[in-house]
């Protein structure tokens, strides 16, 4: 009888958590609405409880305020830069430089193209969010990811000259940062309502930044 119990009893934990699990999810799903359609500042607790089919009670049960609530959002996408290096070149010494630059930035354009929770998400962060006050970290981890996506780029930029034997125009950590200023103003043209082809006229656009610096440039990566 003690082991019936204890089947009960476990079986009903397992039961809590899950919906624990599930509700902790539709609340994340529902401010990731909000917070889309209204913005961070103006989003209210009780709109994402609401959206989610739950109660305020439950939004406090999983987060401690909204704050906690954004970053446990945030914190649920891998951002596109932060995601780059996870790409299809994960391992540089078996893929020629040149091709690695080309294929990280065809990551973090398809990433944001093909995945509507991570535009949705990256859309709040370029457009949506005031960073003062308590969300000045969040503007901190933006920069943090820019930095290390552009110091990647230059590392395989230096690497790429000198096995194309190119000498660039302007120096590795110049054309890192214009490439990224390129994928910034692209993304933020489409976000805004421009109908184009992201994937399509990123790479294209990498591409023309990079015979612009020397190196000879076919065809587009496949995607």
């Amino acid at each position: 009888m003690a082991g019936l119990n204890d089947g009960r009893k476990y079986i009903l934990a397992r039961r809590t958590k899950e919906d624990a699990f599930a509700t902790r999810n539709s609340l994340l799903d529902a401010a990731e609405q909000v917070f889309y359609e209204q913005g961070v500042a103006r989003a209210s607790l009780n709109e994402i409880a609401q959206r989610a089919g739950a109660t305020r009670g439950a939004v406090y049960w999983h987060f401690k305020d909204k704050l906690d609530l954004f970053y446990a959002m945030l914190d649920r996408v891998t951002l596109p830069l932060e995601q780059a290096a996870q790409g299809d070149c994960e391992d540089d010494s078996e893929c020629d430089a040149l091709e690695y630059v080309r294929r990280l930035m065809a990551v973090v354009f398809g990433r944001i193209a093909d995945d509507d929770s991570t535009r949705r998400v990256f859309e709040i962060l370029l457009l949506k969010v005031e960073y003062v006050g308590e969300l000045m970290p969040v503007q901190e981890r933006n920069r943090a990811a820019l930095d290390s996506f552009s110091s990647r780029l230059e590392l395989a930029l230096c690497a790429a000259a000198e096995s194309h034997a190119v000498t660039m125009p302007m120096s590795a950590h110049q054309a890192s940062i214009a490439l990224c200023a390129m994928f910034d103003g692209l993304l933020q043209s489409w976000l805004l309502g421009r109908a184009f082809d992201l994937k399509q006229v990123g790479a294209q656009a990498v591409d023309v930044c990079l015979r612009g610096l020397g190196f000879t440039v076919s065809e587009a990566p496949a995607q």
